[in-house]
């Protein structure tokens, strides 16, 4: 299994539920969020590159501000 996420990013996705997740609710928000932060996590780890390039990861804090 890999690695758990980060208790802090487990606990901002549970605050932040999308619309679809807030609809139907939920038992247990943080095993929700620790589940798909794992999964999301998992499928990131496994991605293949594309050729000559490299995957950037970032953040949405690593954007820049919308101009108006």
């Amino acid at each position: 299994m890999p690695d758990e996420p980060d208790p802090k990013r487990v606990q901002r996705r549970a605050e932040s539920l999308l619309p679809e997740e807030r609809s139907v609710g939920s038992d247990d928000p943080e095993a929700q969020a620790e589940e798909i932060l794992a999964e999301s996590d998992a499928r990131m780890d496994g991605r293949p590159s594309p050729p000559g390039k490299s995957i950037e990861h970032r953040s949405s804090e690593d954007t820049v501000e919308p101009t108006d």
